[in-house]
């Protein structure tokens, strides 16, 4: 049996790389300075929180793969943790956690579809609209942006059903509009991390 635990995440400023800037601004312009910092301190928990979970999980970490969403199939995965970990960012910090014990990093991301995204990102209006012809503009990117999380989603899975191996599990490490794991194959069993700690404690 093959199994894949659904880590649902929020992304932290880290995570999000060259476009964090742009992000924060969006967020102080909706909600105001205070309600962008009360937010930073609310995901700082969360991660606070996931990271000591992490540190005590059920598993033979010899036989668990870690699956990072946004994180490329490119042959320097390793690396990447690495550098974002020292970077401050608190996910990949947990993931170099759980390589240390033995887990494997496997790329999640086809890299075309992650750019295709970060360049229409980029190129959006994140704050107020500029008219109506911007509106429209951003409205078309919009539905683009959600066909590409469709894309990635099912890339996703297919590079988890290819990868994860007969009595191993998996960790998936999603943000919350993702729906990759409704798209994995039945042969793969998926639990979320309270039904992996719920079995754990009941054995």
């Amino acid at each position: 049996m093959r199994r894949i635990v659904h880590v649902p995440i929020v992304h932290s400023q880290t995570d999000l790389g060259p476009i964090q800037d742009r992000v924060r601004q969006a967020y102080i312009d909706k909600g105001g300075e205070q309600a962008w910092r009360a937010s930073r301190e609310a995901l700082a928990q969360f991660w606070k929180a996931l990271e000591q979970v992490m540190d005590h999980l059920p598993v033979d970490y010899a036989r668990l793969r870690i699956y990072q969403d946004g994180l490329p199939v490119c042959g320097q995965e390793e690396r990447i943790v690495r550098d974002l970990a020292e970077q401050g960012g608190a996910n990949y910090r947990i993931l170099q956690k759980l390589a240390g014990r033995g887990a494997r990093i496997e790329g999640t991301e086809d890299p075309d579809l992650l750019r295709k995204e970060y360049e229409l990102i980029m190129n959006s209006s994140l704050g107020p609209s500029g008219g109506e012809a911007a509106s429209a503009d951003d409205a078309e990117k919009s539905m683009v942006l959600r066909d590409l999380l469709d894309r990635r989603d099912r890339f996703i899975a297919a590079r988890i059903d290819k990868t994860l191996q007969e009595g191993e599990t998996g960790l998936l490490f999603l943000g919350a509009m993702h729906n990759a794991t409704a798209m994995l194959p039945e042969s793969i069993e998926v639990l979320s991390l309270t039904d992996l700690l719920r079995n754990a404690a009941a054995t």
